[in-house]
């Protein structure tokens, strides 16, 4: 089999941080065969985010040049917990958790990767049968002084932290699932470089070729300031209804738009360039914007729901219409009335009752379309409104008073 590789070699390269080394990466790529492309992902939570895809993507520009794509799910890394970034332990996943976690991740990934050219593996394969000497012996091939090399372990040593001795095997065991799998190139993150190179080190202990370690960047999140994740709820799911995405992808900057384009988008970077230089010169970026969130949309969903979610955009928010569909929330309360504040709070519409004070004052909140500005209006017992706060909270309230 023939493999794409010097005109591939600039989309290749595309988005990457740091490529260690990418001399080493051309002289593979001119071996034309196929390369052993490998990424990890330990099933750590039932769905995916944008943020995981950035890896992804890559593994679809080399699978379209021919090299054959290793998807590992850390099946058994995932029961240790990865300590990258972490201050503290992790608490172990249980196998169920894992288990269940790991079987979405192969339904979402197959909306970029090709299921007839990836080969899904699981290290849990290689280390269920891995002696316990085995073990000991792999972890002689490293030291302790070279994991507080790590800038995590190293903070959390130097403050008195404490550090479980299974958390310094995770990188011993990701660094092993390359000489396990024979691969070429390892993808991650850039948080990951500790680990990757981990990968090297042990192939060239057990007599392999090191492979090639290429970082992505991490991927900011909806504020443009911190990664994407769940726990800080700036991220856009994969799993996500389209109109859902189509709003969060409205929402971001447009300075964080290019970095979507170049990271997320499939579009030739020539074109995204050319583009950037059109709003340079003074075309709407929102006209862009909404080609990305058309193009992730109709990746992980369908063309019929990018052009859908469009259209109920502009309707909800261009004609200031209100949606169909919105949680349902009956308030039942002792007396007459309800203050705005505590009910926009009780709809879970708003944190606090001092954030609705606020999105009112701001001029974000309204009901049946019809702007509030009164923050201490009271809503009457026996009403049913729509209640709207920024552009994409909205709950039918009605409130009733208590048998």
């Amino acid at each position: 089999m023939n493999t794409k590789n010097t005109t591939d070699l600039s989309e290749l390269l595309r988005g990457t941080h740091e490529v260690l080394l990418e001399a080493e990466l051309i002289k593979k790529l001119e071996e034309n065969r196929p390369l052993r492309i490998k990424a990890g992902f330990d099933p750590t939570a039932p769905d995916l985010h944008l943020g995981h895809t950035v890896l992804i993507n890559k593994l679809k520009q080399f699978q379209d040049a021919g090299h054959e794509i290793l998807f590992l799910i850390g099946d058994f890394t995932g029961m240790i917990g990865d300590p990258t970034g972490k201050n503290v332990t992790r608490k172990p996943l249980s196998r169920e958790d894992v288990e269940a976690n790991a079987k979405t991740y192969q339904d979402q990934i197959f909306k970029i990767l090709d299921p007839e050219k990836t080969t899904v593996m699981f290290n849990s394969t290689w280390m269920n049968a891995m002696s316990s000497a085995e073990l000991i012996q792999l972890a002689a091939k490293n030291t302790v002084a070279r994991m507080l090399e790590r800038d995590d372990f190293h903070k959390r040593f130097t403050g008195n932290q404490p550090i479980a001795i299974h958390e310094f095997l995770y990188p011993l065991i990701q660094g092993y699932d390359s000489v396990a799998m024979k691969a070429d190139v390892e993808l991650g993150g850039t948080d990951q470089k500790f680990n990757l190179l981990m990968g090297r080190q042990l192939q060239e202990a057990f007599g392999q070729k090191p492979q090639v370690v290429m970082m992505m960047p991490i991927l900011e999140g909806l504020d443009g300031v911190q990664k994407m994740s769940k726990s800080l709820n700036n991220y856009i799911g994969i799993a996500d209804a389209p109109d859902e995405m189509f709003g969060k992808i409205m929402s971001i900057s447009d300075e964080l738009m290019w970095r979507y384009f170049e990271l997320l988008s499939f579009r030739p970077m020539s074109e995204i360039a050319a583009w950037n230089s059109e709003c340079q010169n003074g075309v709407n970026p929102r006209d862009y914007k909404v080609k990305l969130a058309q193009e992730i949309i109709a990746r992980f969903h369908d063309e019929v729901a990018a052009v859908k979610a469009l259209e109920n955009f502009e309707a909800r928010f261009q004609r200031g219409a209100i949606p169909d569909e919105m949680d349902e929330v009956e308030l039942k309360i002792d007396g007459a009335n309800l203050g705005i504040a505590n009910l926009l709070k009780e709809a879970n519409l708003t944190a606090s009752t001092s954030e609705a004070i606020r999105m009112i004052n701001q001029g974000a909140v309204k009901i049946d379309g019809e702007r509030v500005d009164n923050p201490k209006l009271e809503i009457a017992v026996g009403s049913t409104h729509v209640y709207q706060v920024g552009k994409r909270k909205f709950a039918r309230v009605k409130v009733v008073e208590f048998d």
